[in-house]
């Protein structure tokens, strides 16, 4: 059986081997078909009266003025220009260029050549199939540990600023989190949870708020009620939490609305300056649902921790959650890293450390740094920052510039407060994309980085951020294109202006050529 399908010609292995050999073959015969239509044009030059042609187009040309040339030239590099514009916006607002993707998506097809894999990748995260070289899992959206409350300070910046700071895909997340976690059996919801469920979906903030008290018209006990009421209407961290005590009173035995409440009111004592508080709440949650690891609350722990300073609670954090089985996330690296590099950083010389090389603690502090930026080279941008702070969203994705905002927007202040950590920072995470292999195939100490965070980052982050990208893309040949027929007709129509006369010699030269080459009688 196996050697009657591999002897059949339509079998797919002789199929993609004859479509390469095509395709490999195809430039060569349009070369050979250009060579052969010239030679075809220069032996048929008398019956094609080609010497009657030319004569006619210099006459036409004599009779041209130098302004016509000039608008010309001038009308070209116009044209060029807004396709520039063009080429250049639609790159820094989609990472690609028009023109190519055009090609891609429909040229392509119409000539039989099929579509690139890098190319095809940069969509597929979209539509949520596999890219090629990229793990679902590391494109996966993931809920932001210490997202912020709606009411009390998402809506502040948006009074002060007029600017939205959450996308509608990112608070499309959160209502599709807030049914499953809230209302996940759909079989036996009561009538306030038909109520809420609605006001999950409500795009109108005014409108779930309504719902909300609807459902405790219904239920004066409908905790989800409180839940929104204080994420969305609460204006200050005080009203937020005397609301989730009122829902936490009403959660009963459910144990996801337990936990998310008590979350939400240790994030409450923490903003309120109650931090050891906020550090006891947050233990005993983790020592009470030990198996609601994939909520990542000792990444709040972490916070709260090194808020006060006790680092060697931190590490004893870390030793727990820093552990190859585990899945990683900005704050375990560079909290792991901050740790090393302030054991050093205070007496860290760059001069020093290059005349007499680097001592065992610093080695390790750099090699964590390297290890952090490669698991999310956006970061070391914000804490340093080379690049402005915006709100984070309430979902991340790993690796990519949303959880670097939310990691940098939280512990900025704690890299400031180790004396020199950002200083060594500054000296060494450059150095990593020495060590990480390019083109990236393969990664150092993790996976190779995913080609799908620019898609998604640009989904979770509000328009006026600029989308850090990495690896950094090339200008698309495209724009390099277009920019050189910009300048180089800009330039022939000024030189056209200021020499007229000079420019229509250069212009008639190769028509004057043509015509000494079919005329025989042109030397004499």
């Amino acid at each position: 059986m196996a050697d009657s399908s591999g002897s059949n010609p339509q079998s797919p292995g002789f199929t993609e081997k004859l479509k390469s050999w095509l395709y490999w073959s195809w430039t060569y015969i349009c070369t050979l078909w250009f060579a052969m239509v010239l030679t075809m044009v220069y032996v048929l030059r008398s019956p094609l009266k080609l010497q009657e042609t030319v004569n006619a187009a210099s006459v036409f040309l004599n009779t041209l003025t130098p302004k016509f040339y000039v608008a010309l030239t001038g009308t070209s590099s116009l044209i060029s220009g807004l396709i520039l514009i063009f080429e250049w916006w639609y790159f820094r607002k989609y990472g690609t260029s028009f023109i190519e993707q055009v090609s891609v998506s429909h040229l392509r097809p119409l000539l039989g050549g099929v579509e690139n894999s890098s190319s095809a990748g940069l969509f597929s995260s979209v539509n949520g199939d596999t890219e090629p070289r990229t793990n679902v899992a590391e494109c996966k959206v993931w809920r932001n540990p210490l997202n912020l409350f709606r009411g009390a300070e998402y809506s502040r910046y948006t009074w002060v600023t007029g600017k939205e700071p959450l996308t509608y895909y990112d608070m499309n997340l959160s209502a599709q989190d807030h049914q499953t976690f809230f209302l996940g059996d759909t079989q036996q919801l009561r009538p306030e949870d038909s109520v809420m469920q609605k006001a999950w979906r409500e795009r109108n903030p005014q409108a779930r708020i309504r719902a909300a008290y609807q459902a405790i018209e219904l239920n004066r006990e409908c905790a989800a009620a409180y839940v929104l009421l204080a994420e969305e209407e609460a204006t200050t961290i005080t009203e937020a939490e005397r609301l989730f005590k009122q829902a936490l009173k009403s959660a009963g035995k459910d144990t996801n609305l337990v936990v998310y409440i008590k979350r939400r009111l240790a994030m409450c004592a923490r903003k309120l300056g109650r931090i050891k508080e906020a550090v006891k709440m947050m233990r005993d949650l983790m020592k009470e649902f030990p198996l609601l690891g994939m909520l990542n609350i000792h990444e709040n722990l972490l916070e709260a921790l090194l808020e006060l300073q006790a680092y060697a609670d931190v590490q004893a954090v870390l030793a727990k959650y820093d552990d190859i089985s585990l899945p990683k996330s900005a704050t375990i690296c560079y909290t792991s890293a901050l740790l090393k590099a302030r054991a050093v950083s205070d007496k860290f010389s760059p001069e020093a450390a290059s005349r007499r090389g680097l001592s065992t603690a610093e080695m390790n502090a750099v090699e964590a740094i390297h290890r952090a930026v490669e698991f999310n080279p956006h970061v070391p941008k914000y804490l340093l920052e080379m690049k402005s702070l915006i709100l984070p969203p309430e979902h991340i994705l790993k690796r990519g510039d949303s959880e670097a905002v939310a990691y940098a927007f939280f512990h900025l202040q704690h890299w400031k407060r180790a004396e020199g950590a950002l200083n060594l920072l500054h000296c060494t995470w450059e150095g990593t994309f020495r060590i990480i292999p390019y083109p990236l195939e393969k990664g150092h100490l993790f996976y190779p980085y995913p080609g799908c965070t620019e898609t998604a980052d640009r989904e979770l982050l509000p328009s006026f951020h600029e989308v850090s990208v990495y690896p950094k893309k090339e200008l698309p040949f495209f724009i390099l294109f277009t920019a050189g027929l910009c300048s180089f007709c800009a330039m022939l129509a000024m030189l056209t202006h200021q020499f007229p006369e000079l420019m229509g010699v250069f212009v008639k030269a190769p028509l004057l050529g043509i015509k000494c080459n079919t005329n025989t009688d042109c030397a004499t």
